[in-house]
């Protein structure tokens, strides 16, 4: 009987290992997994990426009301009809930011990219005689342009920019204190480089 049993442990005993290394032939014998098809790359047009932007809205408490250059900074005096007068787009909330479109997934015109940047302000004060809340369309400041990615996070970038599109009731001559349409900033065409870098948190 005992040796019945140490025969049954020698078995047992002979067998473990045999079973590792059928475990491990297994193992080392698995196909490596197919590398990415054609279905896994981004389609040639209007990839998954293909928008990227953001969008801000801020407001201007009483005192500190943005100035888009439009009106004379004095346009609440008596002179221009004071707390009535027609110009008053300084503007007390401000919709903003920026949208790029990247249209092409494949080859060389993955690099292109063609992006809108509008400010849209709204808003009805005068410094220093009129404080509002009301939410009055002012108008819209807009550029657009194209780039193309360089390398390690530079851009060659084409802007332009328009002169400020006035809104509504705006849309016209606001007495003397108008300084027309010019805005910030005018109407201009830039060429330029853009260069990122580092990693954004969130």
């Amino acid at each position: 009987m005992k040796v019945l049993a140490f025969g049954f442990i020698m078995a047992a005993l002979t067998l473990i290992p045999c079973r590792a290394q059928v475990e491990q032939s297994v193992q080392v014998e698995q196909p490596a997994s197919p590398s990415p098809g054609p279905e896994s790359q981004p389609r040639r047009f209007l990839p998954k990426d293909t928008f990227w932007g953001w969008a801000e809205l801020d407001l201007a408490p009483p005192h500190n009301e943005i100035d888009p250059n439009l009106c004379a900074a004095d346009a609440g005096q008596a002179a221009y009809g004071g707390a009535n007068a027609p110009c008053s787009m300084f503007a007390r909330y401000m919709l903003w930011g920026t949208l790029e479109a990247r249209p092409f997934g494949r080859g060389i015109l993955r690099r292109f990219m063609v992006y809108g940047a509008p400010t849209f302000l709204f808003g009805k004060t005068l410094p220093k005689t009129l404080y509002t809340w009301l939410p009055d369309a002012i108008g819209v400041e807009h550029s657009w342009g194209g780039a193309v990615y360089l390398n390690k996070g530079f851009e060659f970038r084409l802007t332009q920019h328009f002169l400020f599109d006035r809104l509504g009731a705006r849309d016209k001559y606001l007495g003397p204190a108008d300084l027309g349409p010019n805005g910030p900033w005018g109407r201009y065409f830039t060429v330029g480089v853009r260069k990122t870098f580092g990693t954004r948190r969130w």
